[in-house]
């Protein structure tokens, strides 16, 4: 149980115990007001600037800032059974009205600036976030090729993948290999999104890995298995192993995609009818110009939709594994691994829009990653609290909050009612981050069974902080004024 966001930098090593001092302190001052800027979170003039020069100092890295955050992630792993390893990537915008920030590289188009951030994130099978165990980040220095379509592919067939961004994919699963050697008894799966459908990527998973290491991918390519057959159509050709039926949400598209593409475009909110299949097939390798590849065996799990309404894509999800197939639960659970891959979307939103991690002004790339780092791990916590609840919900408040948080915040909340009274006893962690999400405007409404989400949280933790404080410092049990 992570008690304060504190105890994830104990182990702090920055060559000098006043740093490690400051990296403690900022961590309790920025987790208290995420969503501020630095010197709004800063209790005084002196408190961010000493936070300034912290993201600047040489001693400072983001490897350094979160390690030992991955040391309590490793300890939270090799207490479960099994954990599920996500690895992604995102834009950090940086991008400024005049001056950029020196050493930020370009993003999508000419005008926008920042860095590519690719965090491997633990979760339990619940979806309870554990922490991060690695993270890389990087920039494009030149302007985007000028080259047509068809001297990009073939310059990207005749690039090793070692020279290219996509190694990022081998890295992550080089470091997910890393975690089930430090945790021998505990399972743990790598899971990546069809953008990681790489070859060299599913070579590597299936290679020499321990024995405690699995893989759960998402295609994105059309391959050919050694019988001269599309893999679609290979798993297509086999019976139906169930029916179910899920909801679809409403989405926009941020991108305009090709007319074939799965996985991008509109989609109108509704229900779908899918079927679900499998079969175990061995891919072929494609030829590479430096090197030969093996031939893979993996399994795969094909989620496809019936009947679509016309003019909508189908959803279409072939997932590629080497975890057992051969019965509907063993099915069903490849599916529920890959359905947490979702939790990292949460996470970069928590970090964007909760912690405002582009809206940073840090005059150069070094001090933002330094800041990123650490408000990573704010991130983490944020979306750890509005799961835990749900895992651990009859557990003591007190576990986590402070009795002066829990106190303030349901005097706040309840002071109204003609028979007040604080009870006794701490509320339960769920009951307390229900309190604590209903500050930020989450509406508790116990017939729907409804749990807050991270948005609603993240603003209510701020209001609890100040509550804390004015508690502590007014409030019944203060020890610095007297009551007449």
């Amino acid at each position: 149980m992570v008690e304060t966001i504190v105890d994830e930098f104990l182990g702090a090593d920055l060559g000098d115990e006043r740093l490690n001092r400051r990296l403690k302190s900022l961590a309790h001052t920025l987790a208290s007001k995420p969503s501020e800027s630095i010197p709004a979170a800063a209790d005084s003039r002196a408190e961010w600037e000493a936070a300034y020069r912290f993201f600047d100092n040489d001693r400072v890295s983001p490897e350094k800032v979160l390690a030992p955050h991955r040391e309590a992630t490793l300890e939270r792993v090799s207490q479960a059974s099994s954990i599920v390893l996500v690895q992604d990537t995102t834009q950090v915008n940086l991008t400024r009205p005049t001056e950029q920030v020196q050493g930020a590289g370009y993003l999508g188009c000419d005008s926008q600036y920042g860095v590519f951030y690719h965090p491997l994130m633990a979760f339990t099978e619940q979806s309870l976030a554990l922490g991060m165990v690695w993270q890389k980040h990087w920039t494009r220095d030149e302007e985007p090729s000028r080259l047509s379509k068809t001297e990009k592919a073939k310059q990207r067939r005749e690039t090793p993948i070692e020279q290219k961004e996509s190694v990022r994919w081998i890295e992550g699963i080089h470091a997910s290999a890393e975690v089930a050697e430090l945790c021998p008894d505990t399972q743990c799966i790598a899971v990546a999104d069809s953008e990681s459908d790489i070859y060299e990527v599913l070579a590597e998973c299936t290679g020499q890995k321990p024995a405690n290491f699995q893989f759960v991918i998402r295609a994105g390519q059309d391959r050919t298995t050694e019988q001269d057959t599309d893999w679609f159509e290979s798993v297509r050709g086999t019976r139906c192993i169930e029916r179910s039926q899920v909801k679809v949400s409403r989405r926009r598209a941020k991108f305009r995609s090709k007319k074939d593409s799965r996985r991008e475009g509109d989609r109108e909110a509704r229900t779908a009818e899918l079927e679900i299949r499998a079969a175990k097939v061995t891919l072929k390798a494609p030829w590479r110009p430096d090197r030969k590849l093996p031939t893979v065996d993996v399994n795969l799990v094909l989620c496809e939709e019936v009947s679509p309404p016309e003019g909508t894509q189908p959803i279409v999800w072939l997932l590629v594994t080497q975890l057992p197939i051969d019965s509907v639960d063993a099915i069903r659970r490849v599916i529920d691994i890959y359905c947490i891959r979702w939790q990292i979307e949460i996470f970069f939103r928590t970090l964007k829009s909760g912690c405002r991690i582009e809206e940073r002004y840090l005059r150069n790339l070094p001090r933002s990653m330094n800041a990123i780092a650490l408000y990573s791990v704010i991130a983490w916590r944020i979306l750890y609290l509005t799961q835990v609840g749900r895992t651990c919900p009859d557990l003591n408040c007190e576990m986590v909050f402070d009795s002066s948080e829990w106190k303030s915040v349901y005097t706040v909340l309840h002071h109204q009612r003609a028979d007040f009274r604080l009870p006794k006893a701490p509320p339960t962690l769920n009951e307390m981050i229900k309190m604590i999400a209903r500050l930020g405007g989450y509406i508790d409404r116990p017939s729907e069974n409804s749990h807050p989400g991270p948005k609603t949280l993240w603003i209510g933790l701020q209001q609890t902080h100040s509550l804390s404080s004015g508690w502590l410092a007014f409030g019944p049990e203060s020890k610095k004024f007297s009551r007449t």
